[in-house]
């Protein structure tokens, strides 16, 4: 098992970091191209992009963690 503590570390620094860590390649790349993406766009639309990148970013955070604890495969279970 994962430390989940770690891959939270790790995504607070770099997004997506986490994951990878957990095992999940492609959706912590997806992550990091994501947030990267949003935010040197809303970057050069306002200035406040970091209050929208947050969102995604804290969002980031915790799919690590429940990804690390392999209490969720996925965010969303299928029935």
């Amino acid at each position: 098992m994962e430390n989940a503590t770690l891959a939270v570390i790790f995504s607070f620094f770099i997004p997506g970091l986490g994951q990878l860590y957990a095992g999940r390649t492609l959706r912590g790349i997806i992550v990091f191209i994501v947030i990267a993406a949003l935010a040197i766009i809303l970057y050069r639309v306002t200035t406040f992009a970091v209050l929208i990148v947050l969102i995604p970013w804290a969002w980031n955070l915790i799919d690590a963690y429940l990804l690390a604890l392999r209490n969720v495969p996925f965010l969303i279970k299928s029935p």
